[in-house]
């Protein structure tokens, strides 16, 4: 048998405040006197029936410039657990954040090394199909050089010979 603890409409007004991100979970846990770990798991869950994730959707998380966040993740790389969560406590911020920000420093030049790859593979395609357009037109100017030197030839053998145009 499941016990519910707190009224249903309790929970979906709380529910409903933690979602707007106008309060601070700290500010409704001690308005409402339900448990934090509770509250951030009911958040956690709405987030998640709305196919949200729930670390990156807390509030201001879309305020924080990129350098903002880079210098957190460096301010926060050689803490201790404890004093991390302190740290994250004291800037408002929630420790999957930092994880996720620290992520996504550590995989931001992975793309750019991918298109830089990429580019280089590009390159020497290019490279190699000029290599080759050269060699034919080396070949087709050779071709057409010796063309025009036998027509050459051919109008001195017959300004010579005086066979052009000429019946035996």
């Amino acid at each position: 048998m499941s016990y519910n603890k707190y009224p249903k409409e309790m929970k979906e007004s709380i529910i409903t405040r933690l979602m707007s991100g106008e309060e601070s979970v700290t500010d409704i846990q001690r308005e409402t006197g339900v448990g934090i770990n509770t509250l951030y798991r009911w958040r956690d869950q709405a987030l998640n029936q709305k196919g949200l994730s729930a670390t990156t959707k807390y509030k201001n998380a879309d305020k924080w410039s990129s350098q903002d966040k880079f210098t957190v993740v460096l301010e926060t790389a050689n803490l201790s657990e404890i004093e991390f969560s302190e740290y994250c406590r004291n800037k408002g911020i929630y420790p999957e954040q930092v994880k996720e920000w620290k992520e996504a420093c550590l995989n931001a030049n992975n793309s750019e090394k991918e298109e830089n790859t990429k580019a280089g593979k590009e390159l020497r395609e290019e490279r190699r199909e000029k290599e080759k357009l050269a060699k034919e037109l080396r070949r087709k100017e050779k071709a057409l050089a010796e063309t025009a030197a036998l027509l050459v030839l051919r109008k001195k053998a017959d300004a010579i010979w005086g066979t052009d145009g000429e019946d035996d």
